[in-house]
């Protein structure tokens, strides 16, 4: 049976699956109607990193705020909704469990279809807000803990065809700017200071065995920690810029190419890009420009859709709730939950 994505709908979305409180509500899964996000950026920059414990602690301050400020901002009541997507996993759980209850309790209370969203599909679908989605795609999902090629032959299908074998992307941008010293979060602050650099350093780039689209960031991790040591013992001075620039040219390289062999097999109609790491420059322009030589459709989220939200689950939570995905009051947060689940 086709889905009517054109169906109209109103969906409340909620997100709590790491350092960010957010509710957003979103029209037909594509206009945002609101948006309302509590940051804890500041709180965890003092300890490099997020801190799983003070953060389910902001989310359990922040949340019901947060859900009556989208809700108020979005011009619509309770009763005009069609339901409430939130975000099942995967992530910390303690969060998770934040988000998850908080929308129970709304779902009981306004008597709404409870709609459970991989966070994943989320970032995905944060692109629809942009443009229309065209199957079959492929979408690359970049962020702190995933880096994955994803494959779409329609709406809420996913394959994953390629993944990170022991790094995500995102985390080792985090560890190489905290080997430069540069406060967290790590990726914006690389972004920065590459922009004054150049890729002079020939850092290492995991092709892996033939044919794979597979990724692995640990050795290039490694690679880049073993240069700023030696480099130290040996009284050299630092060029911490032509450091970023040349790792992020070796993390933007393996991503692009890989990306692009993904959408070739498939014989992809579209190109997505998704996820916080979305948010990088370097990224974005070499696989705007590799898209553009292959005659590719790609889309990428704005900045602001890039990094965790609510419109993103409350746009993934639409195609959940046209699909007729429902959860009752026994849902429970799952911080490994599989995408292929969904």
């Amino acid at each position: 049976m086709k889905l009517n994505v054109n169906q109209k709908t109103l969906i409340l979305g909620i997100e709590t699956s790491c350092d960010e409180t957010a509710a957003a509500v979103v029209e037909n899964g594509t206009v945002i109607r609101s948006s309302a996000v509590a940051s804890q950026i500041e709180v965890h920059r003092r300890f490099g990193g997020v801190v799983p414990e003070i953060a389910s602690r902001h989310h359990v301050d922040q949340i019901t705020v947060i859900c009556e400020e989208a809700l108020s901002k979005s011009g619509v009541a309770w009763e005009d909704l069609d339901g409430i997507a939130v975000t099942q996993g995967p992530g910390l759980i303690g969060a998770l469990l934040v988000g998850v209850n908080a929308a129970k309790a709304l779902a009981y209370a306004h008597q709404l279809p409870l709609i459970p969203v991989h966070h994943i599909t989320g970032h995905i679908y944060a692109n629809r807000i942009v443009r229309e989605l065209h199957f079959p795609l492929i979408a690359l999902v970049v962020s702190g803990g995933h880096t994955e090629l994803v494959h779409m032959k329609e709406h809420g299908s996913y394959e994953v065809i390629g993944t990170t074998r022991d790094d995500a992307a995102g985390e080792a941008f985090d560890k190489v700017a905290r080997t430069l010293g540069l406060p967290y979060p790590g990726g914006p602050e690389i972004d920065r200071l590459a922009k004054e650099g150049s890729p002079v350093i020939d850092f290492p780039r995991a092709w892996l065995e033939e044919g794979s689209l597979d990724f692995s960031f640990s050795g290039l991790k490694s690679a880049v920690i073993n240069y700023v040591h030696n480099e130290q013992q040996r009284g050299h001075k630092l060029n911490h810029a032509d450091i970023a620039a040349s790792f992020q040219e070796s993390v933007s390289e393996v991503l692009v190419k890989k990306t692009m062999m993904a959408a070739e097999r498939v014989h992809a109609k579209q190109i997505l890009v998704a996820g916080g790491v979305s948010a990088n420059s370097k990224i974005r322009l070499e696989i705007e420009e590799a898209a553009r030589t292959r005659s590719i459709p790609l889309t990428i989220p704005p900045l602001a859709l890039c990094t965790d939200n609510a419109a993103m689950i409350a746009a993934s939570g639409t195609i959940g709730f046209l699909k007729g995905t429902r959860a009752d009051l026994s849902l429970n947060g799952r911080a490994n939950l599989n995408i292929e689940d969904f």
